[in-house]
């Protein structure tokens, strides 16, 4: 495993933390029609994310950025890209999905060196079948941290899954140094409400961030901000969400929610979660961002019925 990083390295990455209290977008990754990484287009992308304001930082190389999908060359590339596109104006966090625990840690390291700040951890992927044994996950972390100083920000998965931490494994996993936040995902109410509010009690400055694309209303009072995917394509308007939910102007928050239903439902209610990133590019192009949508396998491309609801949605919500 890579040699801890020392104290000054671990120092130039941790101070100062993070402020993720807004809007986190998840870009996706932009591709040439060919299928390579269209690092011009991803730049560009950045700009406009960052441009506005309540945006807070980047988080690359997730789900909705495909970025299991990317060679280890094509990753470091697009976090550089992304780190000089946004010039200083936001942190760079990179997804960190490594299966094995020294894997993950090269990753991590690998992404500091190209400049990313934080890193967003996922569980290693065999636990979403077959589970976690106890500490696997709170070692995860630790070792992510120690190699490359990245701020780290503990990722709560569906309850459907068996990778979806008990409080326990949260609490210990937020206790630990270069633990900064908590994108919650775990889309069962019952333990959001339950959760959430001992995680909030514990580690006052552990920041929680909603990462319930399709079910933002429920969770936008009990936040700080949201890494969402969904900030892509309407940051503007979740900005204004995550702001209604901090004043507790639920009638404000609830017109946002309707507005933008009708997004949510070409995007998100879909037959697989995983069409959504496909419709995230589709609705970048009506937008006029991305010149186009192309994705990589096992993604597929959607109907063109889909990609006309898509563009039907942008235009109910005032958004195109």
């Amino acid at each position: 495993m890579n040699a801890p990083i020392s104290r000054q390295e671990k120092s130039a990455f941790r101070t100062p933390v993070m402020d993720l209290r807004g809007l986190s977008p998840a870009p996706v990754t932009a591709f040439t029609k060919d299928g390579k990484v269209d690092y011009e287009a991803n730049a560009a992308l950045a700009k406009w994310l960052v441009s506005i304001n309540g945006v807070k930082s980047l988080v690359c190389l997730g789900h909705a950025g495909e970025g299991t999908f990317l060679t280890q060359d094509e990753q470091v590339k697009l976090i550089e890209t992304l780190v000089e596109a946004v010039g200083g104006q936001v942190p760079i966090i990179a997804g960190i999905t490594g299966e094995g625990t020294e894997v993950a840690a090269k990753e991590a390291r690998r992404a500091a060196d190209a400049g990313a700040i934080g890193a967003l951890v996922y569980p290693s992927h065999g636990w979403l079948r077959f589970g976690f044994q106890d500490g696997a996950p709170q070692d995860r972390y630790k070792a992510i941290h120690e190699a490359s100083g990245l701020q780290c920000i503990l990722f709560q998965y569906p309850d459907v899954t068996k990778a979806s931490y008990n409080l326990k494994t949260q609490l210990e996993i937020a206790a630990q140094p270069g633990v900064v936040a908590t994108k919650n995902g775990v889309r069962n109410m019952r333990r959001w409400d339950t959760e959430i509010p001992v995680l909030r009690n514990e580690f006052p400055d552990l920041q929680i961030l909603t990462c319930h694309d399709e079910y933002l209303l429920h969770t936008m009072f009990d936040v700080d901000g949201a890494l969402v995917g969904y900030g892509n394509v309407a940051p503007e308007l979740l900005v204004e969400f995550i702001a209604a939910g901090k004043a507790k102007d639920y009638p404000k928050a609830r017109k946002i929610h309707d507005q933008l239903l009708p997004v949510t439902k070409a995007i998100y209610h879909r037959g697989s979660h995983m069409e959504g990133t496909v419709a995230l590019k589709i609705a970048l192009v009506a937008r006029g961002i991305l010149e186009n949508a192309t994705i990589r396998s096992p993604l597929r491309d959607l109907s063109p019925e889909a990609e006309a609801e898509i563009k039907a949605a942008l235009k109910a919500a005032a958004i195109i």
